[in-house]
């Protein structure tokens, strides 16, 4: 399947919001994933296949040198095709041209898959936030890319 990475649109959100609703026990609303389209604030890119279909997206909010990853979802049917892989790299690489000292995360700590990705990436456990996902109730590992 050919795909490729461009910033989220507005048109989008439809297709966004239905990936989020699908991956999170509590999703995002339409108007949440509004506000992290690309501003002077915000990193939002989507994955789409040839028809537009969008196939996975990643958030990012940054602050003067840090940078916070919000969502980073891909629709059931377009896993292990390296979506999140490429998204993950190409938010990483605009991290870099921003000047960022770090990009942070959080994970579930069962979600060995996200995990192992997100090491992959350069990523290391940082911390641990306790009871910080509901629906199931789970820790987060939070996890930081030092880029400086």
């Amino acid at each position: 399947m050919a795909w490729h990475i461009e910033d989220a649109r507005e048109a989008m959100l439809g297709q966004i919001e239905e990936i989020e609703k699908g991956c999170f026990s509590l999703p995002w609303t339409r108007e949440q994933l509004k506000s992290q389209l690309r501003d002077d604030r915000h990193e939002f890119i989507a994955a789409l296949d040839d028809e537009n279909r969008v196939l996975g997206y990643v958030g990012m909010m940054y602050v003067l040198d840090e940078g916070y990853i919000s969502n980073v979802a891909v629709a059931p049917e377009s896993r292990r095709l390296g979506v999140a892989d490429a998204l993950i790299g190409e938010l990483m690489r605009r991290a870099k041209c921003l000047g960022l000292a770090f990009v942070t995360l959080e994970v579930r700590c069962g979600n060995a898959a996200a995990i192992s990705l997100y090491e992959k990436h350069g990523f290391i456990p940082v911390g641990r936030r306790k009871n910080y996902y509901e629906f199931p109730r789970e820790d987060a590992i939070l996890m930081t890319h030092f880029l400086k």
